[in-house]
């Protein structure tokens, strides 16, 4: 940003509980553009640098990466529409003046103290999923987030697909009537490794196989489905349990290769989840069930199926006509809303939040519910036990 606008804005509005209050200094014309550093220029911080360059109004400065190849290959991204600055030590990219904001999309392990270390420099911060590792140093950076004031979204992007938000809301307002059950799975086929040069970049490579960095499936992937279970039912688990193993890919890893959870909520809800990396059949799905119908989402698209195949229940079904519609076992009646990116839809609100000095519906405490989510889930598979949710987890 060429000349720093910085202001002290009054309440919002007293009524709007997603404004912060007048101690946080805002940006203040929405068409200024955010100054922002990328910590961690793997492949997750790759491809969010890719879509930086496509959102309006922000620019990435600064990028950061203890890996040289690694840093090499997000320069290069970065600086496409602008010279951008390379840091091996994160904190010195901390120390620039120039930046608003920070994308952290680092190993999981590492992204407690960053995120508490970024604070404490006065940047807004957009951290990757999951959240921290840990209960109590998630509840750290919770507890920094709030004293701060500082905008903090996490990145569970679906919370800013509008096609996920149009589901939620359709879920909530009874379509499929009373939630019965929910069923995810997250599979792939593959052993998850990524080449390295040089084995002594094997743990800083492939530090999703390895538990001082990682958490695993349930962490990497499954975290994003807590989330959205989490969301849609508007709880916590009251118990969890669940089983694992390194049972296919005996190659040194230490995280499991297929794990199975089950969540049971105060609502009678059970939610389960799967991942496996030996068969890919479904990839990535998310059903919730009711007693009038089921909704199915992948990626970027959703389904309706009516149970009963009622032709009253056909009425409900977004941008199709019921009478013109046959039911379809397998494909059932397709949701269709104008959407984007998710991840891409999640930074451009970012920007917007930061701007207007909002809160973001996927925050310090959704974040944080979902990673002690996490880590619950993991002590189960690891204990062989079943877990009480213990009030203390709640944020």
């Amino acid at each position: 940003m060429k000349r720093r606008k910085f202001i002290k804005l009054g309440l919002l509005g007293s009524s709007s509980v997603l404004a912060y209050p007048p101690e946080l200094g805002t940006i203040q014309a929405s068409s200024d553009t955010l100054n922002v550093g990328v910590i961690g220029t793997g492949s997750r911080g790759q491809g969010l640098l890719s879509l930086i360059n496509k959102a309006e109004g922000i620019n990435t400065i600064a990028c950061s990466d203890i890996l040289p190849f690694r840093l090499a290959k997000g320069l290069a991204i970065a600086s496409k529409y602008g010279k951008a600055k390379g840091y091996k030590n994160y904190k010195k990219l901390l120390d620039n003046k120039d930046l608003d904001c920070v994308f952290i999309s680092t190993p999981f392990s590492e992204h407690g103290q960053m995120a508490l270390d970024a604070i404490d420099a006065g940047k807004h911060v957009y951290c990757e999923k999951t959240m921290v590792k840990g209960i109590q140093e998630t509840k750290k950076v919770v507890e920094k987030v709030v004293s701060s004031r500082r905008i903090f979204q996490t990145g569970h992007q679906y919370h800013s697909s509008k096609l996920y938000k149009h589901v939620v809301n359709k879920i909530k307002r009874g379509d499929i009537g009373e939630v019965s059950a929910i069923s995810c799975q997250w599979n792939r086929n593959g052993d998850w490794r990524r080449k390295v040069p040089d084995p002594k970049w094997e743990r800083l490579i492939n530090w999703r196989l390895y538990k001082e960095f990682s958490g695993g499936l349930v962490a990497e992937l499954c975290s994003h489905q807590m989330d959205f279970t989490n969301w849609v039912l508007e709880s916590t688990p009251k118990r969890i349990m669940g089983t694992g193993g390194i049972d296919f890919w005996k190659d040194g890893r230490e995280t499991y290769d297929n794990v199975h959870i089950i969540c049971e909520y105060p609502s009678g809800v059970k939610a389960i989840f799967t991942s496996l990396t030996t068969n890919a059949l479904g990839d990535y799905q998310i059903k919730v069930l009711g007693n009038k119908g089921t909704i199915t989402l992948d990626y970027f698209k959703a389904w309706f199926y009516p149970e009963n195949n009622k032709t009253s229940e056909k009425g409900i079904v977004d941008g199709v006509s019921g009478a013109s519609l046959e039911w379809d076992l397998e494909k059932g009646y397709p949701i269709d809303i104008e959407h984007i990116d998710p991840t891409l839809q999640a930074i451009i609100d970012f920007r917007e939040l930061v701007i207007n000095n909002s809160k973001p519906i996927s925050n310090e405490l959704t974040g944080g519910q979902a990673s002690i989510m996490v880590q619950v889930a993991l002590d189960a598979i690891e204990s062989k036990s079943i877990i009480n949710w213990d009030k203390s987890y709640n944020l």
